[in-house]
């Protein structure tokens, strides 16, 4: 059985939800189902009414928070942001699940100096900022019954971003290489992280063609215009 994965996607950066989603599947050992979370589809379905907050930065702020609901509660899925840029084998980091926890992630103290970020967008710093970035959800872990498409209409960005839903205890802790910063995580001392999250912005805006990696970017985006999309 294929193991679901959902992706951010906006429609500013759709190009990197593409390339992101390529690297994942090209060097993934197992069968992957693979879906972006597309804000219109969720308002068509009825599972997100949001109103437009002038904060998110992102049209996937919060609809990460609905894959739980997505999959009905049901099994482990993985979500992560479209800034991403796999150069691992995401079977190594399936074999990390634990079914003790209601969500695994990275957990980042994530400080950015920076005042803007991607397309002009405010930088803004809270805590437990980027653990929602990637996110191993136990979708049938009985807190997440929660997580309601109402509650994730209804409640704070900081209530959701922060899992308070959750105690602290429930949230598994996962190497920060699968999820290592641009701009801030250390460099490797040898190699490349196994995923890039070039969070400040990345090589599909104007104004972030350097930043760390963006070469291999490039080189992935090539490499998913020679082959072709595989996916919706």
């Amino acid at each position: 059985m294929a193991f679901p994965v959902y992706i951010g996607w906006d429609s500013r950066e759709d190009i990197a939800f593409r390339v992101a989603r390529h690297s994942l599947i090209r060097r993934s050992t197992v069968e992957l189902s693979v879906e972006a979370l597309r804000q219109p589809d969720l308002r068509a379905r009825g599972l997100y009414a949001r109103a437009p907050d002038p904060l998110q930065s992102t049209e996937f702020t919060y609809t990460r928070f609905l894959v739980p609901a997505l999959r009905e509660y049901r099994g482990w899925a993985l979500f992560f942001d479209c800034d991403f840029l796999w150069l691992a084998d995401v079977a190594d980091l399936l074999k990390r699940i634990d079914d003790r926890y209601a969500a695994m992630c990275v957990h980042h103290d994530h400080r950015p100096p920076e005042q803007w970020k991607m397309d002009g967008k405010k930088q803004t710093v809270y805590p437990r900022k980027n653990w929602s970035s990637l996110v191993l959800w136990n979708c049938g872990h009985p807190a997440n019954r929660a997580l309601t498409p109402e509650l994730v209409n209804r409640e704070s960005g900081a209530f959701l971003h922060r899992f308070q839903w959750l105690e602290d205890e429930q949230i598994g802790a996962l190497p920060e290489t699968w999820n290592w910063l641009e701009g801030w995580s250390k460099p490797p001392a040898e190699g490349t992280p196994k995923v890039v999250h070039m969070t400040r912005g990345g090589p599909w805006f104007e104004n972030w063609t350097h930043v760390d990696y963006a070469h291999l970017w490039e080189e992935e985006r090539l490499d998913y215009e020679a082959v072709g999309d595989t996916g919706a």
